[in-house]
Order: C-alpha cells, then structure tokens, then sequence
C-alpha cells in the first residue's frame, strides 16, 4: 500500500515516480514545440462556467504531488467559504521522465529533469518548453470570455518549490496580456521559497542593510534563477526584457503577496537549497524572505509595495501556511463569505 505525502512532506526524496498523475490534459504550444500537462481542475474546465469569478492556480512544490495539493486547495477554498460557482481551482502537473516512465502516459506529455521546471527550465522532451509557458498556457484558456465571462481575477500561488515557480514567472511573464485586455486582474502569492531572483549584485550583509556580493566566494551567484545573470530564453523573449531595469519594473509593478512561515528557519532542513547562490541569500528560508522583503521594499514603486505576512507557528508547511487567516486572504481575497 502506498502512503500518501502531505502537501507539506518536502523531507521525502522527490527523486522516485510520483503516486499519481492527474487526468485532464493542457496543450502548451510554443514556437519551440508543443506538448501536453496533466491538471487537475475544479468545475467542467472545457464547458463554460459562467459564475466563476476567481480561479486560483495552486503550485505543487518539488514532490509534483500535484493531487495532494488540490486536495489542499479544496479544503482552502471551503474555509474561505467559496466553492467551485465562483471560485475555479487548478494545479498542474510538472512531471519528470520517471513519472511519465511509470505510468505509461502519452508521448505527448512534457516531462522535465527533477526540479528543472522551479526556475522555468525547458522540459527534456518532446519539446523544450518552459515550464512557464504552462502558466501562459493556463493564462489564455482562462482569457476566453465565452468560457469564463465573470472571470475577475486570476491568482498564481506556489509553496516552497511552487513557489519558486511562481516568484520567478511574475519577474519575466509573458502570458498575461490576454487576462489583463479584458479587466481581469493578476495576483501572485508566494509562499516559503528556498530563494528568490535578485535584480542587481547586492546581497543581505550581517547588519541588516545589502552590500555587493563578492563573486569570488561563488561563481554564479548572480545567475539565473537566482539573478539576472545567464538568462534562460524565455525570460530573453520577455516584452519586460527591454533596456536596464526592465524585469525589475515588471516585478515591481505586479501585485505579489509574500508568505513566510514563522518557524521555517531550519538550516538544514533536508529540501532546503543550501548550493552557493542560495546561501548568498541568507541561512534559512525565513532568513532569506525576510531579507527579499526589505530588498523589495526599498526599490518599490509609488503605490504598488509588495506585502509579507509572517504565519505564527507555521515552518514548512503549505497547509499551515494557506489555510491561516493571511494565506486564505492571499488566495481568495478579503471579500470572502461568511
């Protein structure tokens, strides 16, 4: 018998086939290629819904446990007091060639290395297409106004490597024109990543404030996912991707929901990313958001900050984290029932 993982459960090795892959299919085609991504979806996803007024996008972390995490969004959207007439949940599935190995899934499926799709990597076959045109993909099906004609906000949530995804997709997105031509309104919600994209070479130093970083203690430091260094192509095809200060202005200029678990501050926690560049962001996950938030807060836009809630008693786990009174806020707004 095989024991489900938590949504929460990133000490288990991610390195073995996942338990199940979701049923429903979305055509990602590119210039580069096309294939297919398994999701899982409330509501008829190919009929038209028209009450549906929010759909949230919820983002496994490195486990692709995609089916644990609809779970977790499921009960998330029950204590928000919404269900599946007003309030679509999806989460795709960024499977590895042992997933689509084991199960005999079609030829058709993108299939990444391990944790290639956390920073938009391009899938091992049978395209190299980034896991960021997923999101793009998502983001022009929920465009359709014959199918979703009250559709007034679109969120990108992710915990830990989710997170990840999500946090690196608002710096270069492409896939948000179609939503946002209509009036839809775009937010991203990220919660307890293991790093974050810096926009220059400054770096947390011990007294609190940011210093260059010595690039000689890490090659690569700045690099891409972790700075703006070696940029992947899709990030390089990005509108944002013009002139200096380009991607950081995009960022700066979407509305992104920081999430920190207050006790997600072990540093050596097994799925913690402890490579060099990492590190240069601070010790723990909790050290290394907190220091992004005031790295952010001091380059913000008039108008536009970026808030961070901290969840008391919460480490890393994505079900303490979404289902406390910010994270359900974050998710589903303030306007909730009830």
């Amino acid at each position: 018998m095989t024991v489900p993982h938590s949504a929460h459960d990133e000490r288990a090795p991610n390195e073995r086939p996942v338990d199940v892959i979701a049923s429903q299919h979305l055509t990602v085609s590119t210039p580069r290629g096309d294939g297919t991504v398994p999701f899982f979806a409330t509501g008829e996803w190919d009929a038209p819904q028209p009450r549906v007024e929010r759909a949230v996008i919820l983002l496994h972390g490195r486990l692709r446990n995609a089916d644990v995490y609809f779970e977790l969004a499921r009960r998330a959207r029950a204590a928000a007091g919404l269900d599946s007439d007003d309030t679509l949940l999806v989460v795709p599935q960024f499977l590895a060639a042992a997933d689509v190995d084991a199960h005999a899934a079609p030829a058709s499926t993108l299939r990444w290395e391990w944790t290639g799709w956390m920073g938009g990597g391009e899938a091992l076959a049978p395209a190299p297409v980034s896991s960021f045109a997923v999101l793009d993909a998502l983001f022009a099906a929920l465009a359709d106004v014959h199918r979703f004609p009250a559709l007034r906000e679109v969120v990108v949530a992710g915990h830990s490597g989710g997170a990840q995804v999500a946090q690196r997709y608002a710096v270069v997105a492409q896939g948000e024109a179609p939503l946002t031509a209509r009036g839809v309104n775009v937010r991203y919600v990220i919660a307890n990543p293991s790093s974050y994209v810096y926009f220059d070479t400054l770096r947390p130093a011990a007294d609190g404030g940011f210093a260059p970083y010595d690039a000689a203690r890490c090659v690569g430091f700045n690099d891409w996912k972790y700075g703006l260094g070696a940029l992947p192509a899709y990030a390089l095809a990005s509108a944002a991707y013009v002139g200096d200060g380009g991607l950081e202005h995009a960022y700066l200029s979407r509305d992104v929901t920081l999430l920190l678990g207050d006790e997600d501050c072990d540093p050596q926690h097994p799925a913690l990313d402890r490579s060099c560049a990492a590190m240069a962001q601070g010790q723990h996950r909790l050290a290394r958001g907190l220091a992004y938030a005031r790295y952010i807060d001091a380059r913000s836009i008039a108008g536009r900050a970026h808030p961070l809630h901290r969840i008391p008693g919460a480490g890393h786990d994505a079900d303490a984290v979404f289902s406390s009174a910010a994270g359900l806020a974050a998710l589903f707004g303030e306007r909730r029932r009830g």
